[in-house]
């Protein structure tokens, strides 16, 4: 089965970005020309990512890699809604996260507080560019703890895909935070506002007409079941080889079907 066979009745698609549209370097064959069948089909379309980063950075990465800014109706980020966040109203924030991240931070107006200033909160991107996996962090949880910072996770993927390696995003270091006792707000997808915002961008269509098309069981998937709508759950990214084991949280949600990639 492909996404030739979406039935016509779902007029808006949610489409998520790493592992279903891209590599982290390229897009994947054959995505351009789906974006643009959707388009003749007069289906609207609006990106929906964990990314990090602000929205407008993601819109031009996107359309550098060969996707044309006129095949989508709108995209928003989890780096977004956390900005969002971390601005109103303005405060000082620590940041954990790479060197790119914090200047996409600073030049959105998050005000991130130099080494030994005062804070309460902690803007959490992903690991750092040295740094691979969570156990490498223990100095720095032990500290969040005895301080009591609320972490800001502006990205809830525990793993993503980039050309071929595997990844350890922020989601994995907040979830142990948050297994430690930590206070974390987390920002993206499966969570209600960021799915409740892409609708809002689609002018809010019936729920039965639109559909999410990602290949993240816990973030694409459970987050479209959570807001009540269907999904396609997309086999060529994260869960590539492997059977995913529906937990008791999906009750008897199920993808309405699974493709290789779009």
């Amino acid at each position: 089965m492909t996404l030739d066979d979406l039935p016509h009745s779902y007029r808006t698609i949610l489409c998520d970005v790493w592992g279903v549209i891209h590599d982290g370097g390229s897009l994947f064959p054959g995505v351009a020309r789906r974006f643009e069948r959707w388009a003749e089909e007069g289906r609207k379309v609006v990106i929906l990512t964990n990314a990090p980063r602000p929205a407008d950075r993601v819109e031009r990465e996107l359309e550098a890699m060969g996707l044309s800014r006129d095949l989508w109706h709108g995209l928003t980020s989890s780096g977004q809604a956390g900005i969002e966040a971390l601005t109103h109203p303005p405060r000082k924030v620590g940041f954990a996260g790479t060197r790119d991240d914090y200047d996409d931070l600073v030049a959105h107006g998050v005000d991130i507080a130099a080494r030994g200033e005062a804070i309460e909160e902690i803007a959490l991107t992903g690991l750092d560019e040295y740094r691979y996996e969570v156990t490498e962090y223990e100095e720095e949880l032990q500290a969040w703890l005895e301080q009591d910072l609320l972490v800001h996770c502006l990205n809830p993927d525990r793993i993503v895909v980039h050309q071929g390696q595997r990844l350890v995003c922020a989601g994995a270091l907040a979830d142990e935070f948050k297994a430690r006792g930590g206070r974390v707000q987390f920002y993206g997808k499966p969570h209600l506002p960021i799915f409740r915002h892409a609708l809002a961008l689609a002018g809010d269509p019936p729920h039965d007409e639109v559909v999410m098309v990602g290949d993240g069981p816990m973030t694409d998937m459970y987050g479209a079941k959570r807001v009540g709508i269907d999904g396609v759950l997309v086999r060529g990214g994260i869960q590539e080889g492997a059977e995913y084991e529906w937990g008791a949280e999906f009750e008897n949600w199920r993808p309405i079907m699974s493709v290789e990639g779009l």
